[in-house]
C-alpha cells in the first residue's frame, strides 16, 4: 500500500488560511452526529449540559472536521486542584469552564497535519463569544481529554494547551452522574485569558465577569461528627423488612431522605429517588463517610425503596429523633419564636401532615398524619395537646378558625392566637369587626398584656 503524501507547503498554506469555523444549525446537527457517532473512535455523538457543535469547512465549504463542546467535567481533582478554588467557588463558577468533547479530523491527516491545530485555535477565538450568545455568559478556559492510549495530543500541544494529569477512570453519563470505565484519560486544559486563573481562585470574581457567578447554597454548618449522630438514631429503628432481596440498611435509606430534605428537594418519592441518583462521586464519597466507610454506594435505593420505607418507617419515631437530634445540634427552640402550624399534602404519598414550625427561626416542633377519615382541624388539635404553648403566639389559617381550637390554645395551653377571617364564616366576621374596629391600633412591644384577638 503506498503512503499517503503530504500537501505541498504552499498547498497547505493556502488550505489554512482559508478554513472557516461554523456553528452547525439544526438543519445540518444530524449530519454532524452520524458523521461523529460513526467515525469517532467513542462512537457517540451526545453531548452533555450547555453545548456547541461546530464544523471546519474549506474554501468551497468541505467538511474537514468536526469539533463539539459541553459542560465542564464537575470534580476532577488535577483542575480543581491546580486552580486552587474552594468548593463554593467550584459551584459558582464552573459554568465558565467548557470542554472539547469530541474533535474529530474528516481530512487526510497525513495531508493536512496542521489541521487540527489550526482548527482548535480558529475555534477558540469565537468559543466565549458564541456561548455568551446562547447560554448568557462567557468562558474564560476550557479542557479536553486524551486517550494516550489511541493519541499522542499533537493538536493540544500545537495550539498551546497544556497537560495538568490524569483522571480517576470515570466517564459522564448524564448531568452530574458517573460509570467507571478504568481507562484513565490524560487532561489537557488552555486558558482564554491570561489571567483566567487568578480570575477562577479569586475570592472575588472582577467586575465584568461578577455577574455571571451563579448563587450557591451556604455551606451546611453542621459538621460531620453532628450529621453521624443522626444515621447512629436511625440505626437504633429495628428493621421490619424480611432480609431476602434487602440490599439496603433501613438507616441508609433514611439517612439519603434526611440529605435530599436538608437539600431542599421536592416532596415524594420520586424527588428523594432523583436526588439519590444524582448524588456524583465526590458526593457518595461525603455520604459514605458520613453513613459508614464500608456501605455500598454503586447503587443507590430505588424509588420503590424509598416508598415502602418511609410508608412504614413510625412517624412519631421520625418526629422524634428529628427534634431531639435538631435541639441537640441548635440549642432550645428561642422562647419568643411563634409557633406556626399549617397542613401539608405529601406530593405523590396520598397523605396529609399538619406541622408545626417555630418563626423565625424555622425549627420542627411536631407533626401528626391526617387520617383518610377526619381533616385538618381535629389533627391540628391532636398536635396542640401535646405542644408547649404557654405565653407563645400560635398562627393557624382560615380552616382552624373554630371556638374549640381558639379555647384550646388560650385557656389549655395558656397561648395567644392569630387567626384569619374570611367571608365563609360571614356571623363571626360580622362580630370581629363590630368588636375591633378598623382604628384600633395593633399590638406593640411597648404593651403590657397581648391581645388575644
Amino acid at each position: 500500500m503506498s503512503k499517503a503524501h503530504r500537501a505541498s507547503p504552499q498547498d497547505e498554506k493556502q488550505v489554512l488560511r482559508e478554513l472557516r469555523v461554523e456553528l452547525v444549525s439544526c438543519s445540518r446537527e444530524r449530519r454532524w452526529n452520524r458523521l461523529v457517532r460513526r467515525r469517532h473512535y467513542l462512537k457517540s455523538a451526545d453531548l452533555v449540559g450547555e453545548q456547541l457543535r461546530y464544523v471546519v469547512t474549506d474554501a468551497q465549504g468541505h467538511w474537514l472536521a468536526l469539533i463539539g463542546w459541553s459542560a465542564a467535567a464537575f470534580h476532577l481533582k488535577a483542575r480543581d486542584q491546580s486552580i486552587e478554588w474552594s468548593e463554593q467557588q467550584r459551584q459558582a463558577r464552573l459554568h465558565l469552564v467548557a470542554q472539547n468533547s469530541r474533535l474529530l479530523i474528516l481530512a487526510d491527516r497525513h495531508k493536512l497535519p496542521n489541521l487540527a491545530s489550526r482548527a482548535l485555535s480558529l475555534c477558540l477565538q469565537r468559543l466565549s463569544e458564541d456561548w455568551q450568545k446562547k447560554y448568557g455568559h462567557p468562558i474564560v478556559m476550557v479542557e479536553s481529554f486524551v486517550d494516550r492510549q489511541l493519541h499522542y495530543a499533537t493538536a493540544y500541544k500545537a495550539s498551546g494547551w497544556e497537560p495538568l494529569g490524569y483522571s480517576a477512570g470515570f466517564k459522564r453519563v448524564s448531568q452530574d452522574f458517573y460509570e467507571r470505565h478504568d481507562r484513565p484519560k490524560e487532561l489537557w486544559v488552555k486558558v482564554l485569558d491570561d489571567q483566567a486563573w487568578d480570575w477562577l481562585r479569586a475570592p472575588e470574581l472582577p467586575a465584568p465577569l461578577a455577574r455571571y457567578e451563579k448563587a450557591t447554597p451556604p455551606p451546611c454548618s453542621v459538621d460531620t461528627r453532628r450529621m453521624s449522630s443522626l444515621f447512629e438514631r436511625f440505626e437504633q429503628v429495628e428493621d421490619w423488612r424480611e432480609p431476602i432481596g434487602k440490599r439496603h440498611r433501613l438507616a441508609t435509606a433514611m439517612a439519603i431522605v434526611a440529605l435530599a430534605c436538608l437539600a431542599g428537594v421536592g416532596q415524594g418519592y420520586r424527588a428523594v429517588s432523583r436526588f439519590a441518583k444524582r448524588l456524583n462521586r465526590h458526593q457518595r464519597r461525603q455520604l459514605k463517610c458520613w453513613i459508614h466507610p464500608d456501605t455500598d454506594l454503586s447503587q443507590v435505593p430505588s424509588e420503590a425503596v424509598f416508598q415502602r420505607v418511609l410508608q412504614k418507617f413510625p412517624r412519631c419515631d421520625i418526629e422524634k429523633m428529628a427534634v431531639q437530634w435538631q435541639n441537640d445540634v441548635l440549642g432550645k427552640v428561642p422562647a419568643t419564636d411563634a409557633v406556626v402550624i399549617d397542613g401539608k399534602e405529601v406530593c405523590g404519598a396520598d397523605l396529609m401532615l399538619v406541622n408545626a414550625v417555630a418563626q423565625p427561626s424555622q425549627r420542627l416542633l411536631g407533626v401528626e398524619s391526617v387520617d383518610s377519615k377526619t381533616n385538618e382541624i381535629p389533627t391540628a388539635r391532636t398536635l396542640i395537646e401535646r405542644l408547649d404553648l404557654q405565653g407563645k403566639m400560635t398562627q393557624l389559617d382560615g380552616m382552624h378558625t373554630q371556638h374549640q381550637t381558639v379555647h384550646q390554645i388560650l385557656y389549655e395551653k395558656g397561648g395567644d392566637y392569630s387567626l384569619i377571617l374570611r367571608e365563609n364564616q360571614p356571623t363571626l366576621l360580622e362580630t370581629a369587626q363590630t368588636l375591633l374596629p378598623a382604628d384600633v391600633p395593633p399590638y406593640t412591644q411597648e404593651d403590657h398584656l397581648p391581645r388575644r384577638s
